[in-house]
């Protein structure tokens, strides 16, 4: 397994997700400064949080449960971009581009939950 969390593809990719979001909600309405694009970028840093503090878990149920959480993070992201895209705040074009970035990361996180969940049946 990797040395620490930022070594992890799935992070890295996590945090890049993360800047793209948050350059996406700049141009969100002021009076949606405390309501949806404060959930989404609350929501969008959970992810790469959730996998930072799941690699300093000692068991690997443990990181699989924090990985699963990160799943939920973005799944709850896609929603978000989804209502910001009906009021008009993204354009389709954006909510597709951004959509392709969280499938990449969803598809990393699959991936790790795999090799975790690999790496816990080889120690027994």
């Amino acid at each position: 397994m990797a040395d620490t969390f930022e070594h992890l593809e799935v992070w890295k990719k996590s945090v890049e997700f993360s800047v793209h979001v948050y350059e996406l909600v700049r141009s969100f309405p002021a009076h949606e400064q405390f309501g949806l694009s404060s959930q989404l970028r609350r929501a969008v840093v959970s992810v790469s949080s959730n996998i930072a503090e799941g690699s300093g878990r000692s068991g690997v149920a443990d990181k699989c449960r924090f990985v699963e959480i990160a799943i939920g993070s973005l799944c709850e992201v896609e929603s978000q971009l989804y209502i910001a895209e009906k009021l008009q705040y993204i354009s389709n074009e954006q909510l597709a581009t951004v959509l392709l970035r969280a499938k990449e990361v969803e598809n990393l996180l699959g991936g790790y939950k795999r090799y975790l969940k690999g790496h816990k049946q080889r120690s027994r």
